[in-house]
């Protein structure tokens, strides 16, 4: 394969602002954000509460717009995109994973993990939502309601909706932050089983060191701005 076909951003950011407007003036959530991150790679997105980590992951998403800058996300220019376009290209080409799970209360497990490929007007959208939930172990909760579902079972629905439309960029937010430590690594390598499976890009939002140390790269954020990136030294094998 080409190695710069292969290695070309999935994500770029250049010299991304966001300021919100609040009572008290102008507040700014994002101050310059440079970032690029090559197809495939796993970053780690660090910092303490209020640094800007879930919005950068927002505007990433296009569930935000910046204030300035230039975003281009698996090759398309976010700006060029109105709302539809948008909601188009999160459904073919990015799973998101969330702390709070997000799945709707009134469907089941199955309906849940159909729903984005519906959107895509996929036929097969039942076959491949069964597939995804065999996949994450939960065949046997096809048919259960969110509320009858564990924490732990509730986010690998979410992980199994966010990666059954073969995503290339997986965004995750605190995806173990309501859970208890050992379901948390239990989601955790399962998260990073299936990305490596797959081969897509994950940009991972975390307060885990531990979690962030098996990425390829940690960025820290503090104040909205880039502070640090490291990228771990990889051991030659033969």
């Amino acid at each position: 394969m080409d190695q710069t076909l292969k290695q070309r951003p999935a994500i770029h950011l250049e010299g991304v602002h966001v300021t919100l407007p609040s009572r008290a003036g102008a507040v700014a959530i994002l101050r310059g954000i440079d970032l690029s991150v090559p197809e495939g790679e796993a970053v780690a997105v660090v910092g303490p509460s209020g640094s800007g980590k879930s919005t950068l992951l927002m505007v990433i998403a296009g569930l935000e717009r910046a204030t300035a800058g230039h975003i281009s996300v698996v090759g398309t220019d976010l700006s060029t995109l109105n709302e539809d376009g948008l909601a188009r290209l999160r459904a073919s080409n990015i799973g998101i994973v969330f702390q709070s799970f997000h799945l709707v209360p009134t469907m089941t497990a199955v309906e849940n993990v159909a729903l984005p490929l519906e959107f895509l007007n996929r036929g097969d959208a039942f076959e491949i939502a069964r597939a995804a939930l065999a996949e994450v172990g939960l065949s046997h909760r096809e048919t259960h309601f969110p509320g009858q579902l564990s924490g732990g079972e509730q986010q690998r629905v979410a992980i199994a909706r966010a990666l059954s439309t073969k995503p290339t960029l997986i965004l995750a937010d605190e995806p173990t932050g309501n859970l208890d430590l050992a379901t948390g690594a239990q989601v955790m390598d399962l998260l990073f089983e299936m990305k490596e499976r797959t081969g897509a890009t994950l940009l991972l939002i975390t307060h885990d060191n531990n979690l962030a140390k098996r990425c390829d790269r940690t960025v820290s954020l503090a104040d909205g701005r880039i502070v640090s990136g490291r990228a771990k030294r990889r051991v030659a094998t033969s």
